[in-house]
Parts: structure tokens; sequence; C-alpha cells
């Protein structure tokens, strides 16, 4: 139509602030922390995690980065808590519902709305206005109506950028909910490892001291010691046997966990029983670069996305406070006759413009616009803290595996000679060089530091699994399609970038 054909040179430019991607923070170079990390960590050999990692700087990150722990059945978990989790269905539904939206929005205001309009009515005129005419007859009409509102001062375009910002604030929200539920999985997995380890050290102990103690009360019978002896055996045998309650409490809590995870309920079961020695811990950890963070982060992109949907909004508010132009035309027919209604002298057509202008509202345009700057200055403010956070968990996150090698190493060393010291007081004990006291100390030492070595274990492990979380999860480099983020296409933003 001409109408139409004559609108797409109106569009003038949009009003408000044109986004612009906020830049990077400045670091001294690959650095997270105040004083630069070693390229390698210590390394405490002959135990399970004790290989040195190595930091890897400007290294891409695996976008199945939980497949660098060498865990089949970790890998085939993930993956079905991925396609089963309810928070992950739910936060692609909202994708797509975010999708939708936008693509609603921008039908509605990027082109003209036609409407066909077929109708009949039966009428009566009054006998006085009837002359001599029919007073009773039957209407027909059929119509199409066209309206538009051209884009003058770009309130369109700014609530499509807005749109589109809240796309792909789900979009991320997606590959957060992805990292988020990955991340929980192997951290969950790790814990079990531990606490079975856990278990395992404490029924080793328990089990030696109970065989221990078979033996003390056979020499008690026989009078060969006294019976506080006995007595000291027998505390430290029920001492043990009450720690084992909490720890099995908290394996089994752990293991309820990861099935609602997984999506499934708590007593389906069907859970592998994991353990540390069947994870291998990653010795070269990539380390993104601090300008890449920003881009890597899905909670950053996120937060980046609800500025620009804010700087969108100040364009909507500028643009409601000047004229708004509407253009509709028809063109129709109507005739009392049916087979008649498309005749030409029963054609009728119009063509129309509107130009409604604010003049005085009492200061609420204006108020609006203030309110849409104040929401920017926030979302500004939120997005500053979420990049913050997030270098804060960067750098903790590699402080902490340069701790966690450090301690496993002098842990290691503490667990092998409370095993050497345990060997040989119960070796004197038995030739009667040491008193029985001596040999208790020897084993509450040993259970103590064997348990204290399982914790630094699983605390490399689960550092290592922090610092992928940190750095994003690698989803950038994913190209198998797995969550909704990934098949949802984005559409053009209006408005240059800021």
């Amino acid at each position: 139509m001409l109408l139409v054909s004559g609108l797409s040179g109106l569009g003038g430019c949009a009003l408000g602030p044109n986004f612009q991607t906020p830049a990077a923070p400045v670091t001294d170079g690959a650095s997270y922390t105040p004083t630069p990390l070693a390229a390698r960590t210590a390394e405490a050999a002959g135990v399970v995690g004790g290989a040195a990692q190595q930091f890897v700087a400007g290294q891409e990150l695996p976008a199945q980065w939980w497949q660098v722990f060498g865990s089949a059945a970790l890998d085939q978990l993930i993956r079905a808590a991925l396609a089963q989790n309810p928070s992950m269905a739910a936060a692609e539904a909202s994708l797509r519902q975010a999708q939708e939206s936008y693509n609603a929005q921008s039908g509605s205001l990027s082109y003209p709305a036609v409407n066909g309009q077929l109708g009949v009515a039966r009428e009566k005129k009054p006998a006085a206005s009837a002359g001599n005419g029919a007073g009773v007859y039957t209407l027909y009409n059929a119509s199409v109506n066209v309206s538009y509102t051209p884009d003058v001062f770009g309130a369109s375009r700014r609530t499509l950028e807005g749109a589109q910002a809240q796309l792909d604030y789900q979009r991320y929200q997606v590959e957060a909910t992805y990292l988020t539920l990955s991340a929980n999985v192997v951290t969950t997995a790790i814990r079990s490892a531990a606490l079975r380890a856990q278990l395992q050290a404490t029924q080793e102990v328990l089990d030696a001291l109970s065989r221990q103690l078979v033996v003390i009360e056979q020499q008690f019978a026989l009078g060969a010691i006294a019976r506080s002896t006995l007595l000291s055996q027998r505390n430290q045998v029920a001492q043990l046997k009450v720690s084992l309650p909490p720890l099995e409490k908290a394996l089994a809590q752990n293991q309820h966990q990861l099935s609602v995870l997984v999506g499934k309920l708590p007593g389906e079961g069907g859970l592998p029983d994991f353990t540390l020695d069947a994870l291998t811990l990653p010795q070269n950890l990539p380390v993104s670069l601090p300008s890449a963070l920003v881009r890597q982060r899905p909670d950053i992109r996120a937060s980046e996305a609800q500025l620009q949907a804010a700087s969108a909004a100040i364009g909507v508010a500028t643009a409601a406070q000047y004229p708004q132009l509407t253009l509709s035309g028809s063109y129709g027919s109507s005739a009392a006759n049916f087979g008649k209604l498309f005749d030409a002298e029963t054609t009728a057509w119009s063509l129309a413009s509107n130009l409604t202008a604010p003049i005085f509202n009492g200061g609420a345009l204006s108020a609006k616009r203030r309110a849409a700057e104040a929401a920017y200055d926030g979302a500004a403010a939120q997005y500053r803290a979420t990049v913050l956070g997030a270098f804060q968990n960067v750098a903790d996150s590699l402080r902490a595996l340069e701790s966690d090698a450090t301690a496993l190493k002098a842990q290691a060393e503490s667990d092998a000679l409370a095993a050497e010291a345990l060997a040989l007081a119960t070796q004197q004990y038995k030739l009667g060089g040491i008193s029985y006291l001596a040999l208790l100390d020897a084993q509450r030492s040993y259970q103590q530091a064997h348990v204290a070595l399982v914790q630094a274990q699983a605390a490399r492990f689960a550092d290592t699994a922090a610092l992928f979380q940190a750095l994003g999860g690698g989803w950038w480099n994913r190209n198998d399609g797995a969550p909704a983020a990934t098949r949802v296409s984005a559409a053009p933003v209006f408005g240059s970038q800021r």
C-alpha cells in the first residue's frame, strides 16, 4: 500500500543514551591478587590429590570442565542433572518466554497494524425518515483498516532494545544456572567422597582399637594390667563409635542432595559411590586474563544486560516527552445487497493522521525520566558489585589452591609421621617399653592426622572445581547446543553499543 510504503523514511534518531559495554577493570597484567602467584603449587608425593598444579594464564577453559577430573561416573551424573534438574528446566522455559515476548513486541512495534472487517447488519429506519424507501433493510460492509505510529523519536526502538536486553539477561541466566548446577554436582560428589573416606579412616582406627581392646581385656582378666588401662581403652573405642553416626548422617544427607540435583527423589537411589582415589586432580589449571573475565562470567553478562535495559528505559521515558504521530487509513465497501458489495459505487476509503503532544501533565513525564535515570545508576552500581564479586571469587580460589597444596603437603608428612609413631609405640608397648597412656596418645594423634589428611585432599579437589566455576566454566566454547541458551538466536539490538 501507498500508506505503508511511505512510512519507512519517517523514523528519526532514537532519543536517550546509546548503550556502550562497560570497559573491563584495569589490572596489573594477568594478576588477580596483590602479590603474584607462584607458577606451580607445592607437591605432596605419594597421596591422592598430591600432584603439583600449574597455573596457565590465558589458556581456554573446556566447555565440559568437569571432565578434567577424569571420572566417567561424574560426567554421566552431571549430564543427567542438566537434563532432569527442575531449576535448569525452569531457566530454559523463562528464556523461551523472553524470546516470545520479544517477538511479540517486535511485531507490534516494527510494522503497521492491518485488520480486516466483514459485517452484516439488519436495520429499521424511523417512519418519518424512511420516505418512499423501505423502513427495514440489510447493510453489508467489508473494509481493511491500517494504523501505524512512526518511530520518529525512537520510543519503539528503545522499547525493543530493552526487550532484547531482557532476552539476553534470560539467556545468561540459563548459562549461570548451567554453571551453578554442574559445579554443585561436582562439589557434592567430592564431599561424598571425602565423607566416605573419613568414615573409612575412622572405621579402620576403630577396628584397630577394638582388636587392642580384646587383648587388653584378656590381660586384665589375667591381672596383668590395671583396670584404669582397660577403662581408657574402652573410652577411646566409645569415643570413636560416637564419631561415626554424625559422619554417616552427613554422608546420607549429602547423597540426598546429590539425588535432588540430578532430579531424582532421595529414595530412588542408583547414584555412584564416589571415592577420592577415583578422581584425578588436573595438573594444568587455565586462568583467564582479567580483561576477559567480564565477558566470560554469565552473572556479569546478565548484569550488563540489565544495565542496557535500564539505559533503554531512559530513551523510552525521554521519547514520551515528545509528540507522537499516528497514521491511519481504511479502504472498504458498504452496500444493501451483498452482490453489490464490491462494486465501484459502493467503495469508500479514508486517510487520517493524528499528532498528540504532551502540554501539561504536572511534571509526571519529567519525573518518570528522572526515575529511569536513577534506575540506571542503580543498575550500574549493581554491575560494578557483580564484577568486584567475580574478581574476588577468582582471587580467593587461586589463593585457596596455593594454600591447599601447601597444607596437603604438610598434612601428608604429618600423617606419615603419625603412622610411623603409632607403629613404633605399638611395638614398644608390647615389649613393655612405654606406658599405655603413651600408646593412647599415639593412636589419637594418628586418627586426627589421618582424618585431617582426607579433608586436605578433598579441599584440593573442591577448590579446583571452585576455580573453574569462578572463571565462568567455559560455556563460550560449547558447540554441542546442550543448554537452551545456545539454541536461541539473538535478534539485533537497535542503537549503538555503549
